[in-house]
């Protein structure tokens, strides 16, 4: 029997550890699950014959080295920051690694002793990144192997609620980590090139400078850009490419009222807000106004950034109960805390909701002196607030990529991207016995 080991046990790994252990009798595996959350680990294992579940924490040296030594494959789904010590400890055992997270420049240093050690370290192989990059990449090889010369790629990605669950004036609820949606856009400029010219967008700006996209079958979104897009330039092979553009979805008016914390402050986690324990929502949202004892909360935020009072916008900021004298309780907390508590309490999935995944490509290029386009979409709606499509989409790639791994069929040795045709082609095949399916039209 193979021994996979899955260290971190979190909502994005619900739809991985079912996977394998689905397949472990044909496939002959056994699944540990290891968390620092016993029974987190467990509930994901249940009763199968083939999974064990174990308490770790993943700071512990010693512990997680004998985990790691006595596994074919280890699958780290811990937050991205704790992923290295598991992938270094991965290869100097000589056991190959999977995580669904970016490569670090950290991470790259490893690629020596992975090649040494004839380990495969396997990253970006979730969602965004991941079935993104695969999704791309296919495209783009399809263009060039007839000929076609690549002038612009863009593409988005948005993680929303399912159409039937959409039930509140934002039209989204949290489907991954909330604090990641609170803080999007920070730590600098957008970066992106677009028929040639550069662009670059402040954060506080970031919100007001979006493109519609029309996805066939679920109408308008809006897409705001994501933080370094330049970098996927040398990534995807296309150096000299006019266009590059990657964004996040929202449904349209979602990013014109999320401005609104962004003009305000709320977003940032650079401090603490004094007293943040005995502050009520209001008093929070109060604390970034002008002083001024005659006029209410509510009129001096419409002074301030302009509302009127007809605005679809206002609707948004009251539902959310940002004006209620509701105590926050957080104590120490940063204003990004802040409003990541409030927004938790009204944009959580109920259990009966579903989350949806929508995904959009666009490839400009020539071909025989005539400009083409290829445009691919992709929308996966989740079974439950369990089985999410965000859960789906993330876990199944690394799933299947595993299944390859411990058959031979990947070959490749080091620290890499599932960029070549042999991991993306079989993958994005599987995905679509799963409903993972791209649909692509040319114009």
């Amino acid at each position: 029997m193979k021994k996979i080991l899955v260290i971190g046990s979190g909502r994005s790994s619900t739809s991985l550890i079912k996977y394998l252990l689905d397949n472990s009798d044909l496939e002959k595996w056994t699944v540990t699950v290891v968390d620092f959350n016993l029974k987190l680990a467990e509930s994901k294992i249940g009763n199968h014959p083939n999974g064990f579940s174990y308490q770790l924490d993943a700071n512990d040296d010693v512990k997680r080295k004998e985990y790691i030594k006595s596994s074919d494959v280890v699958i780290s789904m811990l937050p991205a920051h704790m992923h290295f010590k598991v992938l270094k400890d991965s290869v100097d055992c000589g056991v190959h690694v999977i995580t669904p997270s970016y490569i670090t420049d950290e991470i790259k240093t490893l690629n020596e002793n992975a090649l040494k050690n004839k380990v495969l370290v396997l990253n970006e192989l979730g969602l965004d990144p991941g079935i993104d990059h695969m999704s791309a990449k296919k495209l783009i090889d399809q263009v060039k192997a007839k000929g076609g010369d690549v002038k612009g790629f863009e593409s988005y990605t948005g993680g929303l609620v399912a159409p039937e669950s959409d039930d509140n004036p934002w039209n989204y609820k949290f489907t991954w980590n909330p604090r990641n949606v609170v803080l999007a856009g920070q730590g600098g400029s957008a970066k992106f090139i677009k028929e040639g010219k550069y662009k670059y967008i402040p954060y506080h700006k970031l919100f007001r400078r979006t493109e519609i996209i029309d996805v066939p079958g679920y109408g308008k979104f809006e897409g705001y850009p994501n933080r370094d897009s330049l970098k996927y330039r040398s990534i995807y092979e296309l150096d000299d490419i006019s266009t590059m553009y990657r964004g996040t979805l929202r449904k349209v008016g979602f990013c014109r009222a999320w401005n609104i914390f962004v003009q305000l402050g709320a977003t940032d986690d650079s401090y603490i807000v004094e007293g943040s324990e005995n502050m009520t929502n209001r008093e929070f949202i109060n604390s970034f106004l002008k002083f001024n004892t005659y006029d209410s909360v509510e009129l001096k935020l419409r002074h301030y950034l302009r509302i009127e009072q007809d605005d679809y916008m206002w609707e948004k900021l009251v539902w959310l109960g940002i004006f209620e004298d509701k105590k926050i309780g957080l104590k120490d907390a940063s204003p990004a805390q802040i409003l990541q508590k409030i927004l938790q309490e009204k944009w959580t999935l109920s259990p009966q909701d579903k989350d949806m995944i929508v995904m959009w490509h666009r490839v400009t290029y020539t071909l025989d002196k005539i400009e083409k386009e290829l445009i691919s979409h992709m929308a996966y709606i989740g079974k439950d607030s369990n089985i999410t499509a965000m859960s789906d989409t993330v876990g199944l790639p690394l799933g299947i990529a595993t299944k390859m791994l411990l058959n031979g069929s990947i070959k490749t040795r080091g620290v890499v991207l599932p960029l070549d045709k042999q991991i993306y082609d079989p993958i994005l095949k599987e995905l679509k016995q799963y409903g993972i399916d791209f649909l692509e039209h040319e114009k």
